[in-house]
């Protein structure tokens, strides 16, 4: 686990105090501690990503996505499609060869409904479904070619039409919470009794198929409904949380506001670039509607509380704003010498750039001065740092940092004239701790519109440094995050009126009496 910090329901389960914590981000692998968790972002699938979905189809014209999963051809033989499921390695093979399991595909009614037939014969599950419908999860049993190892994931189907093309959607398998093929709950099991008592839901870290309504493979109606889908098997789990904690304290993340404003927010401006051949009307309410739904949730849980005895905040951290261009780093830093390719580095013919495969493959690290990876930062290649390293610390590495912020906050899109940057943010200047050594170095504060492009953030380094964001993830907050605030809603009057993210868990523990530990970073709000 890369958190280092210890969480304050830690704190609290060494004081004899109980907490519930559902899907809070970073949670995996979960810890022991006084209390139960079910563990969120970052939790993978049964393949061991980040969640890769299927789609089989028979429409020639579709081609393989550049992320997030596989499209499979399949022929079509009357109305029967062969399509087998693929799922993790077999721990039995000496090369590498994951296990299967066969499935049939039957048109049925009039091309209204399909039948999938799930497992080898003798051992078949049978599931219909219609057109345009989701499955309930389906148990998959994998099983090894020699011995008897054999794991189960689950998922959901979802038929995208049977004519004149075929197009079957599968989410990713996720683990089985109630036979997890890893630890995905403290203790184990809590996701066993979960899925019990309320059925199986979706385990993977980021469930909502993001990447799915990127490659197109389903539309936003399907997007809308796998959301609203996971919605409700959390409330399940919170409900059951806050039947079940008479005392201490309850914690539970819903990522549907924030899936939905990724995946629609260009329905809220006409001249996003990702609305180039996409519908522009069906999901143009949704933000508004999963707002709505939650402010119901709200209003339900309030209805459970005692307000003499009872707390409730409700916390959101961060706001959102439109994602229309993307900014390569990578591509900046090559064109202006702190990044140097290497000489085997493909070559584009119509510019003569050299550019960089993802994953930073080509880069040239002795004689590269600053890199980047994900979504919001940038390396200096630091002699004390990196295994390569050249970069000094002390003046030569402050000069650095510092030429690059004076030339990126001068950085102007040559599309709009105007500067990309509210601020580039040096890490020792703005964080204290420990670690703030293995951050990168620098922070990309852009304004509203901008974010690292797609490319970048898989460490790629392409001829162009600016490119539109046509994807359908088209809202984004990793910018300056003062352009997106986060909100803060409290049953209890607050003391300041600037409250912090890092406010939030000496808040909690004052609130059950606890001292706030000295190196804990933040303020009580009570």
């Amino acid at each position: 686990m890369l958190r280092k910090g210890t969480p304050w329901w830690k704190t609290l389960g060494d004081k004899g105090i109980f907490s519930n914590i559902i899907r809070v981000p970073i949670t995996f692998p979960p810890e022991e501690f006084n209390g139960v968790c079910l563990s969120g972002m970052c939790v993978p699938d049964l393949k061991g990503t980040q969640g890769s979905f299927t789609f089989w189809t028979t429409d020639p014209a579709l081609t393989g996505p550049d992320a997030g999963g596989d499209v499979l051809m399949v022929g079509r033989s009357g109305d029967t499609m062969r399509c087998p499921i693929t799922g993790p390695q077999d721990p039995s093979a000496n090369e590498v060869s994951p296990m299967r399991i066969p499935m049939r595909v039957d048109v049925l009614t009039e091309n209204e409904k399909i039948r999938l037939t799930i497992g080898a014969k003798g051992d078949e599950q049978i599931v219909e479904i219609g057109v345009k419908d989701y499955s309930e999860w389906i148990t998959l049993e994998f099983k090894a070619k020699k011995g008897k190892a054999k794991v189960t994931g689950i998922a959901r189907f979802y038929c995208m039409g049977t004519g004149p093309e075929f197009g079957l959607y599968m989410t990713p398998i996720n683990i089985d919470p109630s036979n997890p093929a890893m630890p995905i709950a403290h203790p184990t099991v809590y996701s066993i009794y979960l899925a019990k008592k309320h059925g199986p839901f979706a385990t993977l870290g980021l469930a909502e198929d993001t990447w799915a309504l990127n490659e197109r493979v389903i539309d936003e109606e399907a997007f809308w409904k796998q959301a609203l889908n996971i919605w409700q098997e959390r409330r399940s789990q919170l409900f059951d949380a806050l039947d079940k904690t008479p005392k201490g304290s309850v914690v539970c993340v819903f990522d549907g506001t924030d899936r939905v404003s990724h995946m629609f927010h260009r329905y809220l401006d006409e001249s996003h670039p990702a609305n180039a051949g996409k519908d522009t009307e069906w999901g143009k309410d949704k933000i508004a509607e999963i707002y709505g739904i939650a402010d119901d949730l709200v209003a339900e849980v309030r209805k459970k509380l005692d307000p003499k005895r009872d707390r409730l905040m409700i916390i959101s951290d961060h706001g959102f704003c439109q994602f229309k261009r993307g900014i390569n780093l990578n591509a900046w830093l090559r064109d202006n010498g702190y990044l140097v390719l290497k000489d085997s580095a493909p070559v584009d013919e119509a510019s003569g750039k050299q550019i960089s495969r993802d994953w930073l493959q080509d880069v040239d690290w002795h004689k590269t001065k600053a890199f980047s990876l994900g979504l919001t930062g940038m390396f200096i290649n630091r002699a004390a740092r990196e295994r390569d390293g050249i970069v000094a610390e002390g003046d030569e590495l402050e000069a650095v940092k510092a030429e690059i912020v004076a030339k990126l906050s001068a950085l102007v899109d040559p599309k709009t004239n105007e500067k990309i940057f509210r601020e580039v943010f040096d890490a020792e200047k703005i964080f204290t701790g420990p670690y703030v050594f293995q951050a990168p170095d620098l922070f990309m504060g852009y304004k509203r519109g901008y974010r690292n492009s797609w490319d970048c953030a898989t460490g790629a380094c392409p001829v162009e440094v600016f490119s539109d964001n046509t994807k359908s993830w088209s809202g984004d907050h990793c910018i300056d995050p003062r352009e997106v605030p986060g909100v803060l809603f409290s049953d209890t009057p607050i003391n300041t009126d600037t409250p912090n993210l890092m406010d939030l868990a000496p808040t909690a523990l004052k609130l059950f009496g606890i001292d706030v530990p000295a190196n804990m970073q933040g303020k009580p709000l009570f």
